[in-house]
């Protein structure tokens, strides 16, 4: 038990200084886990990380930093919220579309699947609002010169 343990740490270890560490906020973070989910599955994989450690101990740490990326997220004020998924949308290739829908739409898939069913409610209902709220241009600060 202790071994499997310190496996789980260094796995967090490695993908948290070496994979999300340089990545620019919460979004960004919660995006790059979700994308080692496999479609429609529970099952993660990392490409270096599942090299290095056995295959299981890397899916069941993927899914945990998921979780506790999602949950984090959550906690933080949705001003601050607005401006990281700005961030990351703006990180995008220009191909990127938008719109309300597609926003939306992208950032629920990065939904953990387990993740209780009011903090799904939550997360879809702020981004909701925080994908109109992004159709909106940014408000500039004007001079009283």
């Amino acid at each position: 038990m202790l071994k499997q343990l310190q496996v789980h740490r260094q796995i967090l270890f490695d993908l948290t200084s070496i994979y999300l560490d340089p990545l620019p906020g919460a979004y960004a973070r919660l995006a790059y886990v979700a994308g080692l989910r496999g479609p429609g599955s529970q099952l993660y994989s990392h490409p270096v990380l599942s090299q290095k450690y056995p295959v299981e101990r890397v899916s069941e740490s993927l899914y945990s930093c998921h979780e506790e990326l999602f949950e984090k997220l959550l906690e933080l004020p949705l001003a601050t919220l607005e401006q990281d998924l700005r961030q990351y949308f703006a990180s995008l290739p220009e191909t990127q579309d938008l719109a309300p829908h597609p926003c939306a739409e992208l950032t629920i898939s990065w939904i953990p699947i387990q993740a209780p069913d009011y903090l799904k409610q939550l997360y879809r209902s702020n981004q909701a609002a925080l994908c109109a709220l992004l159709q909106r241009p940014k408000p500039t600060a004007h001079s009283n010169t």
